[in-house]
């Protein structure tokens, strides 16, 4: 009898043995995976539904409740649309402004006009969600309320000043399209990278901090941007100084004044479109005596990460400190 039994449990064994072997081919490996992934994506449905419905106020004062998450999204500024894309909404974009350049994926997408709306072509794309923008209100204003009459949500987003209100643009996203973790991470990632930035340049002495001019259009009709702008905020990041912080927000300013001021680094942000942006600076008749010019301080960034409302501005931050800082950036 023992022996009978012994042969019986020795069975039972080798057959949960052979069971567990054959559950670990590739064929089964795969389709747990598979498993993994499709629970996963309903667990993320499922966390995004919950978030539903939910009310909020845009930048016009209007109370807005959002049932469910938009599935067909069309963006009027850049701004929007690229906080669109880091929140995963990339798909869900079905029609884009002229002016969109950013991600890549944003030229496939359907144009639907800059200051005048195609309001034909956005209610042919049939979008449950319109994203505006303040700033264009006094240009678009006639076609949204058509777009609103056609019982399409209109959501006016805040034109952000500073980072600050930008973090609030991304978490207003957010909670409309069920994305609040996403934005959640895109603020944290931003507000890390600026952490670090602020770090590695913090030891620098304020008398050693250099004095940096932006020219965001080329002569004659020179403008520069003054406090309450982003270029100035990433400049405090970063611990460097406005050459024109006397000056508020977007001005023009005379050529001679800027030899006065006499920066230690001038930044041009309009190379995409004017050949030679930096050369031009250098070449300047009356600004031989200008500190970057004769140390050839000049360098070009492009405005959309640096004056953009949107997550790339912790690169444009970056790219600042790289040509106000180099040494700091060196291996």
């Amino acid at each position: 009898m023992k022996r009978a039994l012994f042969a019986i449990l020795a069975i039972l064994f080798f057959s949960v043995m052979l069971l567990a072997a054959c559950s670990n081919t590739p064929e089964n490996e795969a389709g747990e995976e598979a498993a993994r992934a499709e629970k996963s994506q309903h667990s993320a449905e499922t966390e995004e539904n919950s978030a539903f419905p939910v009310t909020v106020t845009d930048a016009i004062g209007e109370e807005m409740t959002f049932e469910k998450a938009p599935e067909r999204i069309v963006s009027l500024i850049p701004s929007n649309t690229e906080i669109a894309y880091a929140l995963g909404l990339g798909e869900q974009i079905v029609g884009v402004s002229d002016y969109d350049n950013y991600p890549e994926e944003v030229l496939e997408k359907e144009k639907v006009g800059g200051l005048e709306l195609n309001v034909e072509a956005i209610l042919g794309l049939e979008p449950d969600l319109v994203l505006a923008h303040e700033s264009g209100l006094n240009s678009t204003q006639e076609a949204l309320e058509q777009i609103k009459d056609a019982d399409i949500p209109v959501f006016v987003a805040a034109d952000a000043q500073d980072i600050e209100s930008t973090y609030g643009v991304i978490e207003q996203i957010g909670a409309i399209t069920g994305k609040t973790s996403e934005a959640d991470e895109v603020i944290l990632t931003m507000k890390e990278q600026f952490a670090e930035l602020e770090e590695l340049t913090a030891e620098i002495p304020e008398e050693e901090q250099k004095a940096v001019f932006f020219e965001v259009s080329p002569a004659p009709d020179i403008y520069t941007a003054g406090t309450n702008t982003f270029f100035d905020e990433l400049l405090r990041i970063i611990h460097a100084k406005n050459a024109a912080a006397e000056l508020d927000g977007w001005v023009q300013i005379d050529p001679e004044k800027v030899v006065e001021l006499n920066p230690d680094v001038i930044v041009t942000t309009y190379g995409f479109y004017e050949e030679d942006a930096t050369g031009g600076v250098l070449r300047r008749e009356g600004w031989e005596s200008i500190t970057a010019v004769k140390n050839q301080d000049v360098y070009d960034v492009h405005s959309d990460i640096v004056s953009r409302p949107g997550p790339r501005l912790a690169e444009g931050a970056k790219e600042l400190a790289q040509v106000v800082y180099p040494e700091l950036f060196k291996e």
